[in-house]
């Protein structure tokens, strides 16, 4: 069975890109365009991985990863944020709230997202 990933992104070119590629190499990918719309979605049907921005409107990437840390089943779910911003007050955040990695979005490609998404699920 494919493996499940979620995309919290509104930046929806970005987010088709990443969509296109991942589906491409056999997973399943859903997309949410806000943090709120996001943990609806967590909670219709577990993903194995978020994809998560930090900046979204109605709800950022770190209010997402407080809300999924109170619950059990949802804590264990592996982050990777991606951002336009690589500041250190965030990084150090998003490790505390329990993201498992990091992308700067001017700086990686599709491929790096899926070398990324591939060592925390694999295929």
């Amino acid at each position: 069975m494919a493996k499940k990933i979620l995309i919290i992104e509104d930046e929806e070119i970005l987010a088709d890109l990443l969509e296109k590629k991942l589906t491409q190499v056999g997973y399943e990918v859903s997309v949410a365009n806000d943090g709120v719309e996001g943990l609806d979605k967590v909670k219709e049907s577990i993903p194995d991985l978020i994809l998560l921005d930090i900046v979204m409107p109605r709800m950022g990437g770190f209010d997402v990863m407080r809300e999924l840390q109170k619950n059990q089943d949802f804590s264990k779910i592996p982050i990777v944020i991606i951002s336009n911003s690589g500041q250190p007050v965030e990084l150090d955040l998003a490790q505390k709230l329990g993201a498992k990695d990091w992308l700067i979005k001017t700086d990686f490609d599709p491929q790096e997202v899926l070398d990324k998404v591939v060592k925390q699920i694999g295929k």
